[in-house]
């Protein structure tokens, strides 16, 4: 560190320590050490790192026939014919100097394999190289296909590309797509043809000497920040569908009025024929694309984290005028909803509170970041996202904060039938903002910086207008995306102001496209008096509610650094209070049992760092390779 951040650090730490008491901020219980050292002001530079793995990639054959997580990757939109293409593709890494056109690397030799959807920055993926700036990342894959039925059609989706890409079907452009964390599909049925099919794609990325969506990843990983990633990362399949079918579909649970509300969007404006199966009973209706429909739900069984009931249906349809008892133009989608409701209200004596089906509900999470040693944002396998979720819900916790990253849709499904809240961060992105600013100054003097206007777009590296515009746009996307899911209950824009900007505005964007959630507009600090949450992150002082008109949660707490020998990546360590393994369970308990007491203050939920070890950082609750559960044995140590 410079010597003048350095004395900026040391005047900050003197202001803390000089705050008269009763201050949100005073120098009475502050832990002045542990506010030093998380500044790793002597942090080595060539420390060792060891490689860990978990033990789903120690049992998986990765042959050439392997296909990682093959399971069906969208399980709320599910169709019969599928194909995932998971598994070895050829790969090529180009620079800008011999970035070449489809048809020339088609034509040249490849660097080799790789094994999809695993990012080629991961052990796993048989590759272990990073992708730079200005480097581009190649794709091939023969497929083979009989070709398609008359009257039908062929969809390619990707669950994740990091972070913008452009693809090919038989060297004819399918399209780009920019955001390496959400979704997208191409329609490539014009491009097929009987027999070899040629897929390829093109990937570049800046990680963060770019604007874009990024979350912690950088090119020089250190402390809460990781290694970078690119590429797929999610994953690829196909999908046959006929001419006319369901492109997206949009579930609103109305508990209080016993009924569900979908609103329906097909592939082209067509009058449509729509049948709704659900529990035993066949609903009609016809419309176009966009229409609204309501479907009762008699006495509805309501979900929560200790029932998460779920009610599965089936929708079907088919152009205007079809025989009825033909299949062959139907569309045939399985879903499932829950009936449920998050909102804002009061406890019985009157405190602002968070409610769950309309009584107040104390949220009790973890910070959940899904990193995994050999595979990075990737799970492993389908059983490892499970793992994570399970162990979380036997220590007694009922929400996870999935914290500046968007998973597989596979994992927000098993959050809700296992029955696990989640408060979804959006990807924060824009330009490099000084780690002291965003990190070490709020944390150490949170008077100063909580206010501070979120408008002044060259202080938080957000002057690229057009990289506010595409945030804005991703944010959007990803509330459509999630929008479905019973799990979520809450969006959180921002976290600790990292490319922050306009963030009222910006909450009252997501609660026009979603008022069915609550909004966490800045998650932390640079708290613009709005959202409906008080959101305060606190590692170093003593542990309260502030009282106001919105709901108190604690978003970020805890942090215990706890080192376990042999699971550990690196020597040097992260987080924001010591504990060796003996002492962790009781310091861990000592923490829940103050969290309990400030439940019973009117907090209304709390947000535990974290739920596993991630590179430097030693404060999970579990591991990095997930082979130690820190707590111990007890099933349950979290009373909620």
């Amino acid at each position: 560190m410079s010597k003048k951040r350095t004395k900026l650090v040391k005047a900050g730490l003197a202001l803390a320590g000089a705050a008269p008491a009763g201050a949100a901020v005073s120098g009475k219980g502050v832990r002045i050490r542990d506010e030093i050292a998380s500044l790793q002001l002597g942090r080595k530079k060539n420390a060792r790192v060891n490689r860990l793995s978990t033990v789903w990639s120690e049992k998986a054959d990765d042959g050439p026939d392997a296909v990682p997580l093959a399971e069906y990757p969208r399980p709320q939109m599910r169709r019969e014919n599928w194909t995932c293409l998971n598994g070895w593709w050829n790969y090529s890494i180009r620079s800008d100097d011999r970035q070449q056109e489809p048809d020339a690397v088609r034509t040249a030799e490849p660097d080799g394999r790789i094994l999809v959807p695993f990012s080629p920055e991961t052990a796993r993926s048989g590759v272990g190289r990073i992708l730079q700036p200005g480097e581009t990342l190649w794709y091939a894959r023969e497929i083979e296909l009989p070709g398609l039925p008359a009257g039908r059609r062929l969809l390619l989706h990707f669950g994740a590309v990091d972070e913008r890409c452009r693809v090919w079907w038989n060297g004819t452009e399918a399209g780009s797509h920019r955001n390496g964390y959400l979704p997208f599909t191409f329609d490539v049925t014009e491009y097929v043809r009987d027999g070899a099919n040629l897929l390829q794609v093109a990937v570049q990325d800046d990680t963060d000497k770019g604007t874009a969506c990024r979350g912690k990843q950088t090119l020089k990983p250190g402390g809460m920040y990781y290694h970078a990633q690119s590429g797929i990362w999610q994953t690829v399949w196909l999908e046959t569908v006929p001419d006319h079918y369901l492109t997206d579909f949009r579930i609103t649970p109305d508990p209080e009025g016993e009924a569900v509300g979908l609103q329906l969007f097909f592939s082209s404006e067509a009058e449509t024929d729509v049948t709704v199966s659900l529990e035993g009973e066949e609903y009609s209706f016809t419309g176009e694309s966009g229409m609204q429909i309501r479907i009762p739900v008699p006495k509805p069984r309501l979900w929560s984290p200790e029932e998460p009931e779920l009610y599965p249906f089936r929708i079907r349809v088919r152009k205007s005028g079809h025989n009825p008892e033909t299949d062959e133009e139907a569309d045939a989608v399985d879903s499932y909803f829950a009936m449920r409701s998050f909102s804002i209200g009061e406890d019985e004596v009157g405190r602002p509170c968070l409610l769950l089906n309309g009584k107040p509900f104390f949220f009790h999470g973890v910070l959940d970041q899904g990193y995994w040693p050999e595979s990075l944002m990737t799970a492993p396998a389908d059983e490892a996202l499970i793992y994570d979720i399970d162990a979380m819900k036997k220590a007694g916790f009922n929400m996870l904060r999935k914290h500046v990253k968007i998973e597989p849709v596979r994992w927000y499904y098993h959050c809700d039938r296992l029955g696990m809240v989640v408060w979804q961060d959006m990807i924060n992105g824009g330009g490099p903002v000084p780690k002291l600013l965003e990190t070490y100054l709020p944390n150490i003097i949170p008077a100063i910086i909580d206010h501070m206007p979120d408008d002044r777009y060259r202080i938080l590296a957000r002057e690229d207008a057009q990289a506010r515009v595409e945030f804005e746009e991703d944010l959007l996307e990803m509330v459509r995306v999630l929008y479905n899911s019973p799990c979520i209950g809450l969006w959180t824009p921002f976290n600790e102001g990292w490319g922050q900007f306009d963030a009222l505005r910006l909450s009252e964007m997501v609660k026009a496209a979603d008022p069915t959630r609550p909004v966490d507009h800045a998650s932390g600090w640079f708290d613009q008096g709005g959202g409906d949450l008080r959101s305060i992150h606190n590692y170093f002082r003593p542990l309260k509610v502030e009282k106001e008109a919105r709901p108190c949660v604690l978003t970020e707490y805890g942090g215990i650094n706890c080192t376990i020998p042999g699971h550990s990546m690196s020597e040097e360590v992260y987080g924001y209070q010591k504990s060796d393994p003996a002492a962790f369970p009781d310091t861990f308990r000592a923490l829940m049992d103050q969290i309990s007491r400030l439940k019973a203050d009117g907090l209304a939920g709390a947000v535990y760092t974290q739920v596993s070890d991630i590179e430097e950082e030693t404060n999970g609750i579990l591991t990095y390779d997930r082979k130690v559960m820190k707590l111990g044995d007890d099933e349950r140590t979290v009373k909620t």
